[in-house]
């Protein structure tokens, strides 16, 4: 968190046009610097100057497709970190078939998505309701377990982090697992927070392990949205999001901070 502030990386995101303000407030927000560059003949080269690659299959357009399968290219050929953010893979065969191709030519640092995402590039049944997750695809303490070969198969088969957003936000790595429980329900009521989660990540991911961005991450969102849940709104919500994310301390974190390790 302090070498975020201190460093302050320049984050590259490729991201979607409903949430794209709001993820370079975000990624300044704790510290780091973004870059929204999409167009494919400059991509590359922009994220070649990068510290961290943030990817986003939301509202996807060809020269999105482009731009980010240059992106990642050449993330791979310079060692960047990368978070993929699978937003509409469970409800669009084009995305899906999309994240699969990117996955099968590059490699990720981590995958994102909501448990009816998650659940799609896994290969088994879920419930998706548009790029919202299904209510019976939510993991829990109980129901993670279960699950826990397919999880571990597409670990270690994509050789990623998995970060599952939702009521609880599950992290999985290899064989091991943590729930994180911080957050408000009024976080599903304004747009691109899960893209902001996305993103925020990605600015963690600049000097710190993949672990430690994942859950650095989802604690700080979840830790602001409690800080600014309020009964006047959602668009007052969102505001206080913001200002939440900008200045909260080392202290409120580690007072705050709700991770369970399941495995």
């Amino acid at each position: 968190m302090e070498q975020t502030r201190l460093q302050r990386p320049l984050i590259h995101c490729i991201t979607n046009p409903i949430s794209i303000h709001d993820c370079a407030n975000a990624v300044l927000a704790v510290g780091a610097r973004p870059i929204m560059a999409e167009h494919p003949r400059e991509a590359a080269e922009i994220t070649a100057s990068a510290d961290a690659l943030a990817l986003n299959l939301g509202n996807i357009t060809d020269a999105r497709m482009e731009s980010i399968r240059l992106s990642l290219a050449e993330a791979n050929r310079c060692g960047i970190p990368v978070i993929l953010d699978l937003v509409g893979i469970a409800c669009s065969s084009l995305r899906l078939h999309y994240a699969r191709s990117l996955l099968a030519d590059s490699s990720v640092t981590i995958l994102k998505g909501n448990s009816s995402e998650l659940r799609a590039l896994a290969g088994i049944e879920q419930h998706s309701i548009g790029i919202d997750a299904g209510v019976g695809d939510s993991f829990s303490s109980e129901n993670a377990l279960s699950l826990a070969p397919v999880l571990t198969a597409l670990s270690r088969q994509t050789d990623a982090l998995l970060l599952a957003t939702g009521a609880d936000d599950l992290i999985w790595q290899g064989e091991h697992a943590w729930l994180g429980h911080n957050g408000v329900p009024m976080l599903s009521s304004i747009t691109g927070t899960g893209c902001m989660l996305g993103v925020l990540t990605a600015s963690y991911l600049a000097h710190g392990t993949p672990l430690e961005a994942a859950l650095l991450a989802v604690s700080v969102m979840g830790i602001a949205g409690e800080a600014a849940e309020t009964h006047k709104g959602s668009g007052t919500f969102a505001l206080q999001l913001m200002d939440a994310l900008s200045t909260l301390t080392f202290d409120q974190l580690t007072e705050n901070i709700n991770l369970e390790q399941l495995l």
